[in-house]
C-alpha cells in the first residue's frame, strides 16, 4: 500500500511517529508539505498564498502510483480534495476543528472518504461520520523510573517539588502565564520549594526522565484534541493536573491521583493534594490500550476500508 501523506508540519512528533509505525506494518508513506516554513523562531511563518501554490504540486504527486491521500490537518484538505484521482482520508488533530479554521476543516470532511479525529468531543463537534483514533505513545520509553534517579540527570533539586510544564511559553493555546498562576498559588500552601519546569525543544528521547523527575504534569490549555503529553505522563503514571479540554477527562476515568477542571481553585486544589503528600497515578494501566502499535493498525484499517 503507498499513500501520499499531505502534511503542514512534517516535524510534528505525533506525525513522525504515525508514519514509522504504519512503514513497521507495511504501507509505504511520501511525505508532501506546502512551500514556505512551518514555524520561524516559534511563529507560524507559513503564508495563505502558500497553500494556493501547493495545489498544482498536489495535483502533480498524486500521478505517481499511489494509492490513497492522506491529508494531516485541516488545512490540507482542499488540495487532497484538488485531485480526483485517489480516495482521500482526513486525520484532525484539533485546532484545525476546533480553531479559527474549523469550518473549512468541517466543509472538506464532507467529501473526503473517511475521516479520522481524536477523540469524542472532536467527532461531536465534526458532526460527521468519522474515526476515533488518538494518537497513539510509546510505552517501553515512556515507563516509570525512580523519581530520585531521574531528578538526578535533570539536574533538579531533589527537595524541591517540580510542576512539569511541557511546552513552549509562546503558544498562546497552552496558557503557560495560567500555569504560572496556579503553582504560584499552590506554593502559597505547599512551601517555596515549589517549582513550574518548562521543558520544551529537549529530544523526544530525554522527555520521559524529565516526567519521572516531575511531581506532576500541569496542562492549562485553551483547547486540545487528544493531547499526547497528558497519555505520556499517564504512562510514566505521573499525576496530571490538567484543564477540561480534549478527551483528557475520558482519559482520566479511573485515574487517581489526576484533577480535570476549568475552575482554577479546583485546579489548585489538585495541584496542592499532588504536591503535599507526592505520590504515583495508576494512568499506565489506563494507556494501554493506545499503543503506537494499534493506532497504525487502525490508521491502516481505514485505508483498507476505503481501498
Amino acid at each position: 500500500m503507498s499513500v501520499l501523506n499531505l502534511v503542514s508540519n512534517r516535524d510534528a512528533r505525533f506525525y513522525q511517529q504515525q508514519t514509522k509505525v504504519l512503514t513497521r506494518q507495511g504501507v509505504e508513506c511520501t511525505t508532501s508539505t506546502p512551500p514556505g516554513d512551518h514555524f520561524t523562531d516559534g511563529d507560524v511563518d507559513r503564508k495563505p498564498l502558500d497553500y494556493v501554490r501547493y495545489f498544482p504540486k498536489v495535483v502533480r504527486e498524486s500521478f505517481s502510483g499511489y494509492d490513497l491521500v492522506h491529508a494531516n490537518y485541516g488545512l490540507t484538505a482542499p488540495m487532497a480534495l484538488a485531485q480526483a484521482r485517489l480516495p482521500v482520508v482526513l486525520s484532525l488533530w484539533g485546532s484545525d476543528l476546533m480553531g479559527e479554521y474549523g469550518w473549512l476543516s468541517k466543509r472538506c470532511a464532507h467529501h473526503c472518504d473517511a475521516v479520522i479525529v481524536m477523540s469524542d468531543e472532536m467527532a461531536r463537534e465534526l458532526g460527521e461520520p468519522c474515526y476515533v483514533i488518538p494518537h497513539g505513545i510509546d510505552t517501553e520509553r515512556f515507563a516509570p523510573r525512580p523519581t530520585a534517579e531521574a531528578r538526578a540527570q535533570v539536574g533538579w533539586d531533589p527537595d524541591a517539588r517540580h510542576v512539569l510544564f511541557p511546552y513552549p511559553t509562546t503558544h498562546e493555546v497552552k496558557d503557560h502565564p495560567r500555569a504560572m498562576k496556579i503553582v504560584e498559588r499552590a506554593n502559597e500552601q505547599v512551601g517555596p520549594d515549589v517549582e513550574l519546569q518548562v521543558v520544551s525543544g529537549v529530544a523526544h528521547a530525554e522527555v520521559p526522565t524529565y516526567m519521572n523527575a516531575a511531581d506532576a504534569l500541569l496542562l492549562t490549555s485553551r483547547r486540545e484534541g487528544s493531547p499526547n503529553s497528558v497519555k505520556e505522563a499517564m504512562s510514566c503514571n505521573l499525576p496530571v493536573v490538567s484543564t477540561d479540554v480534549g478527551d483528557v477527562r475520558e482519559r482520566m476515568d479511573g485515574v487517581s491521583p489526576a484533577t480535570v477542571s476549568d475552575d482554577d481553585d479546583d485546579l489548585v486544589d489538585g495541584l496542592v493534594d499532588v504536591l503535599e503528600e507526592p505520590r504515583h497515578s495508576n494512568g499506565r494501566e489506563a494507556v494501554r490500550d493506545i499503543s503506537l502499535e494499534r493506532m497504525g493498525e487502525r490508521i491502516r484499517g481505514v485505508y483498507e476500508t476505503v481501498l
